[in-house]
């Protein structure tokens, strides 16, 4: 699945990193410290987290994250957003509870 199909299935904002639409989508993941990213996520997956600052694009491009849903309304800050778009690392939005879109994610990417 795509980002862009997550994205219109899901009814998410696209904040930035646009270019990284069609990014292949292999799973997710939940966490909101960086460290257990780094060392648990996989390649593909959509990284759910309230984490707005640019740390978290370096720990996505890292891992090569397919893209970021920020969770409760939260938007990315600015130099995020710049990062976002120079590395095609989209950066999602929702004012869903972080319980919430993780579930539904689950949902569609395990349907087919």
């Amino acid at each position: 699945m795509k980002v862009s199909e997550i994205v219109k299935a899901l009814d998410l904002n696209v904040f930035c990193g646009e270019s990284g639409l069609n990014n292949q989508v292999d799973g997710g993941y939940v966490s909101d410290l960086l460290s257990d990213v780094m060392g648990h996520a996989d390649a593909g997956n959509v990284w759910i987290t309230l984490q707005n600052h640019k740390n978290v694009m370096a720990i996505a491009s890292l891992k090569e994250i397919a893209a970021i849903i920020l969770v409760k309304g939260i938007k990315p800050e600015v130099d995020t957003e710049e990062q976002s778009n120079q590395e095609g690392i989209p950066i999602l939005g929702t004012k869903l509870e972080t319980y919430e879109i993780v579930g539904k994610l689950y949902g569609i990417l395990n349907s087919k």
